[in-house]
């Protein structure tokens, strides 16, 4: 056999065997490969430039209220403009995975839709509940109170989902001044109440809040249940109203939740920041929300002048 026989007879047998070295690296994963695989590069591999960069990370979990469209759930409202200071029959639907209108809800403290709205300046806080007609539509008697720029939320879970919060804009047109976000505070006053705050809210980490009703100066220790707890509280986010619903710890009637004058929750900020805080608590027969302004992730205890809330005796805060 000549010399150039032998030598392609030689660089055969070689790419043969490197081809089953490949196969058996592929089947069997080198220790390398193993420890590749357990412990993920914290850099990309280098990029047109010739530097390596930070591998991307998994997309963090988006705060509740900023999306319109969710999981495949989708809000849909028949209109977005509404006359300030006028009573409106606004009506919306929620589509679900198969585009069709969601029909079938989960009752989530004794309702099937909490519906939140409020100015973009974080003023005219309403707390309302829809009611459900044929065909998946929501209806609800609607006033955003001054002209500007509104956000709305809907708190819900349709039957076999899990909760979910979607938000959609809504306005009112004409002259339009923001308000400026109130001082840091950690009293309210609502009428003959005052409601005390205690605790912080803790960015990425839970955080208790402990919130005192008092009377004219004397605990209140028969509170009411409203919706199946003691008191709700909302808190948004200033800037983008990044939206948080918390719900109290225990319930009324489980032998060990006291009716006031003490309600505790426990809250997570999503980030550092400002936050404005929302209570709804019912006492007398009549609902009342006080508000707050925290700080996440900053000096939480800065005194500032008390927040007074009109007592306007309704039901709900806003109306029905």
């Amino acid at each position: 056999m000549n010399t150039p026989a032998k030598l392609a007879i030689f660089v055969s047998g070689l790419a043969v065997t490197f081809g089953a070295a490949m196969g058996i690296g592929t089947l069997f994963p080198t220790s390398a490969a193993v420890s590749a695989a357990e412990n993920p590069p914290t850099t990309a591999p280098p990029g047109d430039d010739g530097h390596s960069h930070p591998a991307p990370k998994a997309a963090a979990e988006v705060p509740g209220g900023l999306q319109i469209s969710q999981d495949g759930y989708t809000l849909t409202p028949r209109t977005t403009e509404l006359a300030p200071g006028e009573a409106t029959d606004f009506r919306f639907t929620v589509t679900g995975p198969d585009g069709r209108p969601v029909t079938d809800y989960q009752v989530l403290h004794e309702k099937k839709m909490h519906f939140i709205v409020v100015r973009r300046d974080l003023s005219g806080f309403q707390h309302l509940h829809p009611e459900l007609l044929d065909g998946g539509v929501w209806s609800i008697r609607l006033t955003l109170p001054e002209a500007g720029a509104y956000r709305a939320f809907a708190d819900f879970a349709a039957t076999g989902g899990e909760p979910l919060t979607l938000g959609m804009d809504l306005h009112a047109a004409g002259d339009y001044r923001s308000k400026p976000l109130a001082e840091v505070t950690r009293t309210a006053v609502v009428g003959e109440y005052t409601v005390a705050l205690t605790g912080d809210l803790v960015p990425g980490k839970s955080g208790k809040l402990t919130l005192n009703v008092t009377r004219n100066g004397d605990p209140v220790t028969d509170l009411e249940p409203y919706l199946g707890a003691y008191g709700h509280l909302v808190a948004l986010r200033a800037g983008d109203l990044a939206y948080l619903h918390v719900h109290p710890d225990g319930e009324p009637g489980d032998g060990k939740t006291a009716a006031g004058p003490g309600i505790v929750f426990h809250a997570q900020a999503p980030s550092p920041g400002a936050y404005r805080l929302y209570l709804d608590f019912k006492h007398a027969g009549t609902v009342r929300t006080a508000e707050f302004t925290l700080t996440a992730g900053g000096k939480a205890d800065v005194k500032a002048p008390e927040q007074t809330t009109p007592d306007d005796g309704g039901e709900e805060h806003g109306g029905h």
